[in-house]
């Protein structure tokens, strides 16, 4: 018993595509139209004007500082070790007992805090795991850099202030 072919032969309209030429000729005249009569622009100027991201944007991390400019992080190694890409290298360090002055102790902080944004999916995972609330994601999507070792954010670079996820 040998093999059945059940293919069936294509017409001509088929085999020529002609009818997806035509529903993409359509496509290209009505966005022509478009920009021509009623003057719709589907393009943005990227540095003049910025697209309008979410607010569950995830972009650059930071690390948030309180009113005395110290920052948040214990260095507890929760971002670290929860990060899937592991992009995050905390070094711990003692802090001092005059550097607390609200009375909150934090006993650890950290002396080394790099994030590699080449490596980093931006899951973000690192600002739910942190118990302190000090590792975030901003809102920040501008991240070109000319090196790999640009790439790579130390603890003074993250810093700032916290005014939302903007």
């Amino acid at each position: 018993m040998g093999t059945v072919n059940i293919s069936r032969k294509y017409t001509a309209t088929q085999k020529t595509y002609l009818w997806a030429i035509f529903i993409g000729m359509k496509i290209t005249f009505k966005r022509l139209l478009q920009g021509f009569f009623l003057r719709k622009n589907n393009t943005i100027q990227y540095p003049e004007e910025r697209r309008d991201y979410s607010q569950r944007f995830r972009g650059m991390h930071f690390i948030s500082v309180d009113k005395n400019k110290t920052e948040n992080c214990t260095a507890c190694y929760l971002c670290q070790t929860v990060c899937p890409a592991e992009c995050i290298h905390i070094i711990a360090d003692e802090r001092d007992e005059d550097n607390n002055p609200d009375g909150v102790k934090k006993e650890k902080r950290p002396l080394s805090f790099d994030i590699d944004a080449l490596r980093c999916c931006f899951c973000g995972f690192c600002e739910e795991a942190c118990p302190k609330d000090a590792i975030k994601l901003s809102r920040n999507y501008e991240l070109a850099v000319t090196t790999r070792d640009d790439a790579i954010y130390d603890l003074d670079f993250l810093k700032r202030d916290v005014k939302g996820r903007g």
